[in-house]
């Protein structure tokens, strides 16, 4: 296979002390063999991060560490393309508690050779250790964690509107501005709302994917989904689009928890939370029954499972529904 030109690989990180070490020795292999240039983008760890960092950028040219005083992963981004881009076809963006197939970067740029893609996603699976990660994994790997997202469900080798990222071609994401840096969360599908409205096109891989480590906790699990749901919010709002339907159902979550407060004045008001409870619980069942081979979870961990996408559907509710009142309340005051 042809590589045109040179590749920029970056890592955002900021405590990744645990994945660290091996993730760079193994894109090292990579990097040589394509001709690229890695860039860890480090917000300021304080687990020893930056220092197996350092030793690996010490020992090999190909690794350059870089301080992203923003903490952020936009920031991280824009920084890495805007220092090393010049001279590079694409750049790969590493989560860097994500585990990767050892091909992972040249199967990316196979695809966007072979496909002309502006941007290649790709699908993931998620997998866990302990209890709690391996209930949440479960649920992020059925339809009642993602809400049947391609590329959460192994639904590759298509266009789509939205993916996991992991290669861009540097002239479109140049074109677009890069990542939106206001953006702590879902600065992913802002980006890519651009890409599409530029004329770009993303493509879904079925040649490759990632592994991706859940949260361990569920306030861990809660503080990840709220932002998701603020950061799509703003997303909606900053481009007035229009959500979609798997976007839309969990919005009722939180007026449904609310309306359950009510339950005193009427046994009623308890109707809608206990109808989603038993939705979640019944689906949470079914996806741990399908997946226990997998993940060896048990049928009987099913209402566990259940709680996780809970978790998953109230926090994101929240969030989407805070960040809306908040701007409301933010443009009445700019009015007045």
């Amino acid at each position: 296979m042809t590589i045109a030109g040179r590749v920029l690989i970056v890592i955002p990180t900021l405590n990744e002390i645990a994945h660290i070490g091996s993730l760079l020795k193994q894109l090292l292999q990579e990097a040589s063999a394509l001709g690229g240039h890695i860039v860890v983008a480090d917000g300021g760890s304080t687990d020893g991060t930056l220092a197996v960092a350092k030793v690996y950028a010490q020992s090999h040219p190909a690794i350059t560490v870089l301080h992203n005083p923003w903490r952020i992963q936009s920031a991280a981004m824009n920084l890495a393309v805007e220092r090393f881009g010049d001279g590079c076809s694409y750049v790969i963006r590493i989560d860097a508690h994500g585990g990767y197939p050892p091909d992972y970067c040249a199967a990316l740029i196979g695809e966007a050779e072979a496909m002309e893609a502006d941007s290649v996603v790709v699908p993931m699976t998620t997998i866990g250790t302990g209890l709690f990660q391996r209930a949440v994994a479960t649920a992020q790997n059925a339809v009642i964690g993602t809400g049947g997202s391609s590329h959460r469900t192994g639904k590759g080798g298509k266009w789509v509107d939205h993916g996991h990222h992991a290669l861009m071609r540097i002239d479109a994401y140049r074109h677009v501005g890069g990542y939106d840096e206001s953006f702590r969360h879902n600065e992913d599908a802002e980006l890519d709302f651009r890409l599409r409205e530029a004329g770009h096109r993303i493509w879904l891989t079925a040649a490759t994917g990632m592994i991706y480590h859940p949260r361990a906790t569920p306030m861990a699990l809660f503080r990840q989904y709220f932002g998701y749901g603020s950061g799509r919010a703003r997303n909606i709002l900053k481009h007035r689009a229009v959500p979609k339907l798997r976007q839309v159902l969990p919005l009722a979550i939180v007026p449904a928890v609310a309306l359950a407060a009510l339950c005193f004045v009427s046994w009623v008001a308890l109707v809608p939370f206990l109808l989603w409870s038993l939705l979640c619980v019944g689906l949470g069942t079914l996806a741990t029954a399908r997946h226990e081979k997998e993940y060896g979870l048990p049928v009987s961990r099913g209402p566990l499972v259940g709680l996780a996408a809970m978790i998953m559907h109230f926090a994101w509710s929240a969030g989407f529904w805070l960040h809306v009142v908040s701007s409301l309340s933010g443009r009445r005051e700019a009015i007045r």
